[in-house]
């Protein structure tokens, strides 16, 4: 395990310390449960913007579902006669 030292200010500090005391956890603990939780959502952004440019990509390559075409399968929904989902 990597041991690397951090300057908190003091707006950070001293909330970290009450908490710490609170929760009766180490501060290393919170410090190393708050990055895992910051990594963690990364990964998810990543992997959003990841598929954020690959529909861009479907867009201007053409393959995409018309608007009205999803609604009315939306509003099927349901119903006795609730559509097929509409295809590229």
């Amino acid at each position: 395990m990597g041991v690397t030292s951090v300057r908190l200010q003091p707006e950070i500090e001293n909330p970290l310390e009450n908490l710490s005391k609170k929760l009766d956890r180490s501060k290393n603990y919170l410090i190393n449960q708050a990055i895992k939780e910051f990594l963690s959502r990364q990964i998810v952004e990543e992997k959003r913007w990841g598929e954020t440019l690959e529909a861009l990509e479907s867009i201007k390559s053409g393959k995409h579902i018309e608007e009205n075409k999803v609604n009315d399968w939306l509003e099927s929904w349901g119903s006795k006669k609730e559509k097929e989902p509409p295809l590229i």
